[in-house]
């Protein structure tokens, strides 16, 4: 949400235009910017998709037995 709420400050665009945008409403885009995403975690990759980003999600085993294992979302300057 941290990305998505960025990319929408660097464009200038209010919540309602914002939200026009990605195709919800602006209370639902106002609670997802405030953290309260449980119903949207799918749905918030594709709104990043709308502001010309591709998502890459990569597996892997991270080596510690009995341990685990943890979820990294890295952005790359463009």
């Amino acid at each position: 949400m941290n990305e998505l709420h960025r990319l929408i400050k660097g464009r200038g665009l209010t919540q309602v235009k914002a939200a026009k945008l990605v195709g919800i409403h602006q209370p639902d885009l106002s609670r997802l910017l405030r953290g309260d995403f449980d119903d949207y975690r799918r749905a918030s990759d594709e709104m990043l998709t709308v502001f010309e980003q591709d998502i890459e999600i990569t597996m892997k085993p991270h080596g510690k037995a009995g341990r685990p294992g943890r979820i990294t979302f890295k952005t790359v300057a463009a």
